[in-house]
């Protein structure tokens, strides 16, 4: 069975032979369902128009509906035919087009005409800003408008046909067209079994990663084994991103920063992701935390979300000491510990200066903390974190950058208390469905959850000290059964 389907008005649309694909008209297509088709087939959509409701455009949608992989979606196609809709979404690429200009010594004095064959282009200058209009609009030929006028712009996209192409463009489109075929169907003889591509986002600089790089190798030695083909990709590969079948984000997540952007971009693509970006969204935030913990009757240390009106009184709600903390703060930043009035006056004016409200809660102490893995609202593992030494957190943040953590000791989920697991599970849940870390102190007077982590640390030698490779192969299997969920399976 050829690994593409390419559809087309007419067969001589597609004057190449090619092994890996099937060439089959959209008459045939729509009238024949099961004309040239197998699992997992991918179709590339080379009607000669995409205007609603004529035969591209069906092909496309009955594509979707069939489960197969389509390029252009509906969506895509939608989005084409709206012009302003293709200058918003063009935004950032013009940013980068216009930084481009600046740079070129050779640059274009007039306006032009720049043809995206899969994301590549004949003007070697520009395949930067191609990818990226690719990435935006998944389409095998587009036309896209460069004006000059007051400055650059791409004044608008629209898609092509082969017909409309000369013989050398032509030419160029079918070598996009073998590159894209290969890299996106992507199976070297030495892991022919694999049937699913799984992006890894990681960031080789990032002082504290979740995950260290002998346990990303961990995580891709177990994707393989189920037939995931998993690869390290970083921030510079968000336009790559729709080649993969899912993402596992293992940086740590911020609203405003690259991560959120490729959960967005993955969940808009109908990829599995973790972290999704409502758990970002929701876990990112202290202040959201708190009170959807407090509202669903989840057990949590006293409290206070502080505006400067607050300030005042805080003091008589919450003794000394007090702990202030950022809304989006992480891996122990922005938590301060404060003794006095003077203090807290210092400090939460600080604070405001970022954000109109922050977060108070009393101190509570213990030797350590206990972190429970959940996954899919099942607990999978147990972490008791300790703190810095000589310090109050279980991460110790010095004036010279560095950063000092505490010891760890892990335990079989059957072997903690049971009502710290059973609290992490119910906040969790609050959550969704994905992967988590709740931090929980225990004391005399109960269990207490201090946060939820979207991204929680799963390393080697620490997460995994009991379940060794059966962690990173319980996240893997997760990704399995939502990839063969989304397909229909």
């Amino acid at each position: 069975m050829a690994a593409h389907l390419v559809i087309v008005d007419r067969r001589a649309d597609f004057p190449w032979r090619k092994d890996n694909l099937q060439v089959v008209t959209a008459r045939d297509y729509i009238a024949k369902p099961d004309a040239g088709r197998g699992r997992d087939q991918r179709v590339i959509n080379l009607s000669r128009t995409y205007e609603y409701l004529g035969t591209g455009y069906y092909v496309s949608l009955l594509g979707e509906a069939r489960g197969e992989r389509v390029i252009p979606t509906v969506k895509t196609i939608l989005d084409l035919r709206q012009r302003a809709l293709t200058r918003t979404m063009l935004a950032e690429v013009e940013e980068a087009l216009v930084r481009k200009m600046k740079r070129l010594s050779d640059r274009p004095e007039a306006s032009f005409h720049l043809l995206v064959f899969f994301g590549r282009t004949m003007d070697r200058r520009f395949a930067d800003i191609a990818r990226e209009i690719f990435d935006l609009f998944r389409c095998p030929i587009l036309k896209v408008q460069v004006r000059l006028k007051q400055g650059w712009t791409l004044h608008a996209v629209e898609p092509l046909s082969i017909d409309e192409l000369t013989e050398e463009q032509k030419a160029a489109f079918e070598a996009a067209l073998d590159a894209y075929t290969r890299a996106s169907w992507r199976e070297p003889a030495a892991r022919a079994q694999a049937r699913w591509t799984l992006a890894i986002l990681h960031n080789p600089k990032e002082e504290l990663p979740p995950s260290s790089p002998r346990a990303l190798q961990r995580f891709i030695k177990a994707g393989e084994a189920l037939g995931i083909e998993a690869e390290l990709i970083e921030k510079k590969d968000f336009a790559r991103l729709a080649e993969y079948d899912a993402l596992f984000i293992r940086e740590g997540t911020a609203i405003d920063n690259h991560t959120y952007r490729f959960a967005k971009k993955a969940e808009a693509e109908g990829m599995p992701v973790i972290d999704d970006p409502n758990s970002i969204l929701k876990c990112t935030n202290k202040v959201y935390l708190a009170e959807l913990l407090k509202a669903n009757r989840v057990p949590t240390p006293k409290t206070v979300i502080l505006d400067k009106r607050g300030l005042a009184t805080l003091d008589q709600e919450i003794p000394y000491p007090i702990v202030l903390k950022i809304p989006d703060g992480s891996f122990s930043r922005g938590v301060f510990k404060v003794i006095n009035r003077s203090e807290l006056e210092a400090t939460a004016e600080s604070l405001f200066e970022d954000s109109d409200v922050i977060l108070a809660q009393e101190f509570m102490y213990t030797e350590f903390d206990w972190r429970v893995g959940v996954l899919n609202r099942q607990p999978f593992y147990v972490c008791q974190y300790l703190m810095a030494k000589k310090h109050w957190q279980i991460v110790k943040h010095g004036g010279n950058g560095r950063a000092e953590t505490g010891s760890s000791r892990t335990v079989l989920v059957d072997d903690a208390p049971k009502e710290v697991v059973e609290v992490a599970v119910k906040a969790a849940g609050l959550i969704g469905d994905g992967l988590y870390g709740v931090d929980v102190k225990q004391n005399e007077r109960g269990v207490f959850v201090i946060e939820i982590n979207d991204n929680p640390s799963l390393d080697l030698g620490v997460e995994d000290a009991c379940l060794k490779d059966e962690l990173y192969r319980t996240i893997m299997r997760e990704f399995l059964r939502r990839l063969e969920s989304r397909a229909g399976r």
